[in-house]
């Protein structure tokens, strides 16, 4: 196949929601339609104990969240679709930001019964500020929930989406009968039995004959007619120019359990949504018909495999074709690699491949050479933007709780700071190492992981401390400049790039810093 069909093909997007919206749910119902797999586990029913194809870290299966992002592809009517499930726990919301950074669509999964949740609204705002083209879907309609037209309004005033909708339910809850596909015109009746596997829609071009009222009975019937005539007057038509510029959201209902309105909702996916899209990197944007490769890594994941210490480094390709074996420019370090085994995923199942296109998602093996952040071209130097870590909001020290495992508690400690899950801060007074995180659930993930990958336990000390500011003076030898490093040393350490960072212990005393040093600038983000 030709470069540039290949590009036409891919479609690269990620799954957002508060947590239990059903997201892990819809992605393993979307690979069922690919054919990826022959039958779902879904996460909360206890009899199937197959547990999610995505979730496969212990905690996730403790818990029923999605710790890590994970990568899953599979080929649907010919399009290559890669799916980025990420955590909708907001312990993990930087996790999260960053994987927004290597998608080109969204969609954002809505709770039929709780509508939009604060996990969503903050999720949403940071796809709106890059305008990333979304799709909404709302699900979980097998249950009782709020009225369609009121949760479109939901959706409009809270999250400042304008909206479409290209499916309606008819009835909901006990009443749900099934759903009217506005995009294809087809009606899909509900059957209930099996929710599993997929079942057939019927064709309805127009819903005024007759034959609708024999097969969903008169009542829901008219219902259906009157909501359709207010859903022309009030709502624009779909346009796809619109959408893919991130000023129209196409908003579908279903039930991803029951595996209903799911298959509409890929449909019409493939159709309309975008495929690789250009880069902006710190000199010039990168289009994805470029020949040549670029590519940036956005997440890093230690111990895929917990008997092999081995790390994997995953790269969203920008342009390019991603040949194994032949020497790429790592920009930072200013070297060349080369990659004998680049892995393409399946939820834990990976494989060796030969060649990847934009749009993928290629896992590097890695020991030790990547960053979050870090970007690989065929020579040109250049960096992707805007994968930044924001200040953390909890802070606790780490102690050593076995002496004799000092070792592998630090290497442990390097490894799952790289990854991301949290940061790293060494203090300048004393040098005693502080974690800083985005979620308390954090802390219990690292303790878990360095007892089960590394063999190493810690304990952790409270320490009050209100934000990290990362440190940007004008003049390192001023003054003023000095003056603030004697004044607050007992609060200064540094991260994990060995930048200087102010630990502050209340807003008060950011706001007081500022007024007194005025040439030292504090930032909450870091960009890397």
């Amino acid at each position: 196949m030709a470069f540039l069909e290949e590009i036409e093909r891919r479609r690269t997007f990620g799954i957002i929601s508060h947590p239990d919206a059903g997201k892990t749910t819809l992605t393993e119902k979307l690979l069922l339609f690919g054919g990826a797999i022959q039958e779902a586990g879904a996460v909360k029913s206890n009899k199937v104990k197959k547990g999610a194809t995505s979730d496969f870290m212990e905690i996730e299966r403790q818990r029923g969240i999605s710790v890590a992002t994970s990568v899953l592809a599979f080929i649907y009517k010919d399009k290559k679709i890669n799916i980025l499930d990420t955590p909708g726990h907001k312990d993990f919301a930087e996790d999260t930001f960053r994987t927004l950074t290597a998608v080109d669509s969204v969609i954002v999964v809505i709770d039929v019964a709780k509508g939009v949740e604060e996990q969503t609204e903050k999720l949403v705002e940071v796809c709106r500020m890059r305008n990333t083209p979304m799709i909404v879907f709302i699900n979980k309609l097998d249950r009782e929930g709020k009225d369609a037209f009121d949760l479109l309004d939901e959706v409009e005033q809270k999250l400042g989406l304008k909206v479409t909708p290209l499916s309606f339910p008819i009835g909901m809850g006990y009443d749900f009968k099934g759903i009217y596909n506005i995009y294809d015109k087809k009606l899909n009746i509900f059957s209930g039995e099996n929710k599993q596997t997929v079942s057939e829609g019927v064709e309805f071009t127009d819903i005024s004959t007759p034959e609708l009222d024999q097969i969903i009975g008169e009542d829901a019937a008219a219902n259906l007619r009157e909501e359709m005539e207010l859903v022309d007057e009030v709502y624009p038509k779909f346009n796809q120019k619109e959408y893919l510029e991130g000023n129209l959201q196409p908003v579908f209902f279903g039930s991803a359990l029951n595996n209903f309105g799911v298959k509409e909702l890929l449909d019409c996916f493939i159709e309309i949504a975008p495929p690789p899209q250009p880069k902006m990197a710190d000199t010039r944007l990168v289009d994805a018909k470029e020949e040549k490769l670029t590519g940036f890594v956005f997440k890093i994941h230690a111990n895929m495999d917990p008997n092999h210490r081995n790390r994997l480094a995953f790269v969203k390709i920008v342009s390019g074709t991603f040949k194994r074996n032949i020497p790429y420019l790592h920009v930072r370090l200013n070297k060349k690699l080369k990659f004998s085994s680049p892995n393409a995923f399946f939820a834990e199942k990976k494989e060796i491949i030969e060649e990847s296109f934009p749009g993928d998602i290629v896992g590097l093996p890695d020991t030790g050479n990547f960053k979050i952040g870090d970007t690989l071209t065929e020579g040109e130097v250049l960096q992707f933007k805007g994968v930044p870590s924001f200040s953390p909001e909890h802070f606790r020290y780490v102690n050593n709780a076995d002496p004799l495992k000092a070792k592998q508690l630090y290497k442990g400690l390097d490894q799952l700071m790289d990854e991301g899950v949290a940061q790293l801060f060494t203090l300048d007074m004393n040098g005693r190492k502080v974690i800083g995180t985005v979620g308390a659930l954090q802390y219990e993930v690292i303790q878990y992981r360095l007892e089960h990958e590394y063999g190493a336990k810690c304990t952790y000390e409270n320490l009050n401390v209100h934000k990290a500011c990362w440190v940007d003076p004008e003049d390192e030898r001023s003054e003023e400049f000095k003056e603030f490093k004697r004044v607050k040393q007992r609060y200064l350490a540094k991260d994990k790039q060995g930048k200087l960072v102010f630990l502050a212990d209340s807003a008060f005393s950011i706001q007081m810093t500022q007024d007194k040093y005025p040439t030292v600038k504090l930032h909450f983000t870091s960009e890397f």
